[in-house]
């Protein structure tokens, strides 16, 4: 496996510069990125005076953030494992699934090799593959249950290029660094233009992501207008237009 390092986020950002009285602290998975800061503004409206504090990055390095001691009002992971992992930090009579996704492999829009399905990555002719770090990257996890379900994991382990996010697997995939990558749809979708979808892939467990209040939240009552807006109709049909499932 090739190990690429973590790239800072804008959680540094947030550690170094105090929040304001009125932000409200939401970490959520890279995934989730442009569907969530779609619903920054609707919900600011709604909510006059408050501002959401958007930190992006794989669930693993956002709970790391937290057990050290990050402000956090909202957490969102992409899946239950890591949520699980967070139970003492966070409310659990807040917890919730708001979406669902699917794992595809993906290849370069130009110049791409054949590809058909994860059994193909065998061939010679692919030397890379990028995947997230299944040690921290939930997207990585469900590549690797998959790839383990089909019996090749093992087989495409040297091939592998780990990322620390689904997007960072995505952008290796866009440069045409590496010949085929493992993303969700959602996130293939937003790079139509520069990805071509070879495959979606089954047998990984289901792919749902849970949001939460955070225990140490000085914005309990925003947090979880913000999580009951995520539920509602508005929420949904941004996620939705983005490619998410339903919970």
């Amino acid at each position: 496996m090739i190990r690429i390092p973590m790239l800072m986020t804008l959680f540094g950002l947030v550690l170094t510069t105090p929040a304001m009285a009125a932000d409200l602290l939401v970490s959520a998975a890279a995934s989730l990125t442009n569907a969530f800061q779609d619903m920054k503004g609707p919900f600011e409206k709604a909510h006059p005076g408050t501002t959401i504090v958007f930190n992006f990055a794989a669930s693993g390095p956002l709970l790391q953030q937290m057990q050290q001691g990050a402000p956090v009002d909202v957490f969102a992971s992409a899946d239950q494992e890591t949520m699980n992992k967070a139970e003492k930090l966070v409310d659990p009579s807040t917890r919730v699934d708001f979406a669902g996704n699917a794992l595809v492999l993906v290849v370069p829009a130009e110049g791409a090799l054949p590809l058909t399905g994860p059994a193909d990555l065998q061939g010679e002719q692919f030397k890379l593959v990028a995947i997230g770090n299944p040690e921290s990257v939930p997207v990585g996890r469900y590549t690797k249950g998959a790839l383990t379900a089909a019996g090749l994991y093992d087989a495409l382990t040297p091939k592998f290029v780990l990322a620390e996010s689904v997007r960072q697997a995505l952008d290796y995939v866009v440069r045409g660094e590496v010949q085929a990558g493992f993303v969700y749809a959602t996130d293939a979708a937003t790079r139509a233009d520069k990805v071509k979808l070879a495959a979606e892939v089954a047998g990984h467990k289901p792919i749902s992501y849970p949001i939460a209040l955070v225990q140490t939240s000085r914005s309990k009552d925003m947090g979880q207008a913000f999580i009951d807006f995520v539920l509602g109709a508005e929420g949904q049909a941004v996620l939705a237009r983005y490619g998410f499932k339903k919970p």
